[in-house]
């Protein structure tokens, strides 16, 4: 006999002793966790320490509710269910994608063989990394935003960062059952581990350097929801092609919540492009401190530090490693069945930049070794997008200026470029020339404090700081002027 829910298909009845906790309700998930009494006592022992961790890292801003989407089944019906929640009451649910029947691996030494249900014991250190790694983005992001609330240029904007922030949580509760279920005691302890780095701690920071930058203002939150989660999409979009089927569907559900994610970064960064052209406009300069506004210069230096920094997420532009992850099914290409070629690539090439005599070469090498330039070429031409979107406001505006993409040996840390100097124009340059001009490309801790002292938090439904303009329509159909956070007390002190 089974039990049937219309919104996450057939789960087993229960048998033996039944436990006390309703885990659909408290944990909704389609990974029949009510089923699995060895999971459960996993995850209630590290539910406590993920409770501690978002008190005393999540946001800071005392709330009573937010209006919240919150996911409670794979279906159209139920991943995107929407109402008021105590974010400490939120419930951060464990969802896999819907299985695709007879699914084969699509490429690498695999290809044509059944998709892996467990983990082959040969890759067991190789998946348990990338969970790992991907896991460790989640919370240091909630931890480099958990201040953005004192400074909320409105509530429809405070609640788009905590949608973002539970999120953020919820994938990493996603990341901890991969761990929990499948990779035994060291899996356990990984999660336990995921809890005790912190962004930016110098004894323990997190993982990778752009999740350890410190989020100083709503400018950098919008400019990191608009390059830095892009990343994780392609990050994500790689392990969605996995020979590991549950890492596959766990991040196939997770791409539909990241979408949201750079909704807020492409609309607040054209939002705020927006309001700085209405007021070039209006005062005829384009000095708009006194007038309350970011200088389109600014918008610019922010835009070349947050991009160069996600750059260097995707690490060197050749690695064996990431051949290696290909050729043993374990991370794929973006739209890897698009692709039209033969997905083994053993005999392609790919066209690697980097800088011989002074100057930016290119040379053709093994596909699968540059398989991590291959991802950051299409991120690029993602990110070009919305460029173009905010150009548009611009010339919408009457202005001549334009934002652009810096070169991508711009600035960066990691790579064929790491150790050299380029200019935004993709000009190499001396070390003098790059200190002389910095301070015109990046924005210095006096740009940042001057941008931060605009930041002054706005929650009155409807009202918007005087830096940013309001957007066209508001959440879920509701109007912009919608209450969307009913603040605690205590949090308009």
């Amino acid at each position: 006999m089974t039990v049937k829910d219309d919104r996450i298909g057939a789960a087993p009845s229960p048998t033996g002793k039944l436990s006390p906790i309703d885990y659909s309700e408290r944990i909704p998930n389609n990974v029949d966790l009510a089923g699995d009494r060895r999971l459960q006592r996993a995850l209630e022992r590290w539910q406590p320490k993920f409770l501690d961790w978002w008190k005393n890292l999540g946001p800071q801003l005392p709330t009573e509710d937010v209006y919240l989407r919150t996911a409670v089944a794979v279906g159209r019906d139920g991943w995107a269910h929407f109402d008021f929640v105590p974010m400490e009451e939120y419930r951060w649910g464990i969802f896999l994608a819907e299985a695709k029947e007879d699914r084969k691996v699509n490429f690498g030494q695999h290809k044509g063989e059944p998709a892996w249900q467990e983990v082959p014991g040969e890759y067991r250190a190789e998946l348990m990394r990338l969970i790992t790694v991907q896991g460790d983005t989640e919370p240091a992001s909630v931890e480099q935003q958990r201040v953005l609330g004192m400074t909320a240029p409105s509530l429809y904007d405070l609640r788009n960062l905590f949608q973002v922030n539970v999120e953020e949580g919820r994938h990493l509760w996603a990341m901890v059952y991969l761990l929990q279920a499948h990779f035994g005691r060291e899996g356990r302890e990984e999660a336990e581990q995921l809890l005790k780095r912190n962004s930016g701690d110098v004894d323990s920071p997190r993982i990778l350097g752009a999740f350890n930058e410190e989020t100083t203002d709503w400018l950098q939150f919008f400019m990191f929801t608009y390059f830095t989660d892009r990343d994780g999409k392609y990050q994500l979009g790689t392990l969605k092609e996995s020979a590991f089927d549950p890492l596959a569907r766990t991040c196939e559900f997770m791409l539909k919540e990241e979408a949201h994610h750079m909704f807020v970064g492409t609309t607040g960064v054209q939002r705020t492009v927006e309001r700085t052209a209405q007021l070039i406009k209006e005062h005829g300069t384009h000095d708009i401190w006194q007038y309350g506004g970011i200088p389109l210069e600014v918008i610019q230096q922010y835009l070349n530090f947050q991009y160069s920094v996600s750059l260097d997420l995707f690490g060197s532009e050749q690695s064996t490693n990431v051949a290696a992850y290909y050729t043993g099914g374990l991370k794929g290409r973006w739209q890897e069945t698009r692709r039209k070629d033969d997905h083994d690539l053993t005999e392609a090439t790919y066209p690697v930049r980097m800088i011989a005599d002074g100057r930016i070469v290119e040379k053709q090498v093994p596909y699968l070794t540059a398989l991590n330039l291959d991802l950051r070429d299409e991120y690029t031409a993602d990110c070009e997008n919305g460029v173009r979107r905010w150009n548009q406001a611009l010339e919408d505006a009457g202005l001549e200026e334009r934002l652009t993409l810096p070169h991508e040996g711009f600035n960066r840390q990691v790579g064929n470029y790491a150790g050299h100097f380029v200019s935004p124009e993709g000009e190499v340059i001396t070390e003098e020339q790059w200190n002389a001009g910095a301070a015109a490309w990046l924005p210095s801790q006096e740009t940042r404090d001057k941008v931060a002292a605009l930041m002054v938090p706005e929650y009155e439904p409807g009202e918007f700081a005087g830096w940013i303009a309001p957007p066209q329509t508001g959440i879920n159909d509701q109007p912009v002027e919608f209450d969307y956070v009913h603040l605690a007390e205590e949090g308009l002190a």
